[in-house]
């Protein structure tokens, strides 16, 4: 079931997506959650340390996983995808290195590095919260079309739309690595709650056919539709609406 919340803006987007974790945090202090990096989210990550510096929340004893990250670069490396989850999210919130869960993305053996991550998932009971953005092509994670409803944790080659995308972060095309690592649909399908954050209006068209268009591996998004408990939060400009 999806619960479909349209914003006014971004900032209001931002704060409805940080009471969505707050609420979860504060039913469950150990929840195993999942950290979407991406511009989108960011604004909610702040909203959520202001509140934690207002004693509204507290993450403590969460287990925060990283989502996905690019094959052959270190953590040191400004493309680094979780160097921006130690930065925007793990050094604000005081999270501990026994916090967290990471993707290894400088690993010489991609396979292993992801069984240890679906071990830990496993271990955690499966994940209690997922945070998502909304890929161009509706990739969730690098869960890169086409992506089953049971694709596992894995190495992926980029897809040219996503690498035009993220071509924006790390400064031209020719940045940006070709491989990556991410967490699988079947993992990510099988979180208790998930979010979905769309900003602005070039998520317009994949918005609406995540929410309104056919279930299909070609729009691994879209397989959100049969998720028992999902919330989206888009800004007016991704969801002007179905007539929109």
């Amino acid at each position: 079931m999806i619960n479909l919340i349209v914003a006014e803006n971004y900032e209001e987007m931002s704060r409805e997506a940080a009471k969505w974790l707050q609420a979860i945090v504060k039913d469950k202090p150990g929840a195993s959650v999942v950290l979407a990096m991406g511009n989108t989210p960011m604004g909610m990550y702040e909203e959520l340390s202001a509140m934690q510096e207002r004693g509204e929340v507290g993450f403590s004893d969460i287990r925060a996983f990283q989502l996905d990250g690019y094959l052959g670069i270190t953590r040191e490396d400004p493309r680094s995808l979780e160097g921006w989850l130690r930065r925007s999210v793990a050094e604000p919130w005081g999270l501990r290195e026994d916090q967290l869960v990471l993707l290894d993305e400088n690993t010489s053996d991609p396979e292993a590095t992801a069984r240890e991550y679906d071990a830990k998932v496993r271990e955690a009971g499966g994940f209690d919260a997922t945070i998502l953005g909304l890929g161009p092509n509706g990739h969730l994670g690098f869960n890169e079309p086409p992506s089953p409803a049971d694709a596992p944790t894995r190495a992926v080659p980029l897809t040219e739309k996503s690498l035009h995308s993220n071509a924006v972060y790390w400064g031209g095309l020719d940045r940006v690595p070709r491989h990556s690592l991410t967490a699988g649909m079947d993992v990510l399908l099988g979180s208790k709650k998930v979010l979905l954050l769309a900003s602005g209006d070039g998520k317009r068209d994949i918005l609406h056919r995540t929410l309104r268009g056919e279930v299909t591996a070609l729009v691994p998004s879209s397989y959100l539709q049969e998720h028992a408990d999902v919330t989206v939060i888009a800004d007016k400009a991704a969801w002007p609406g179905d007539e929109g």
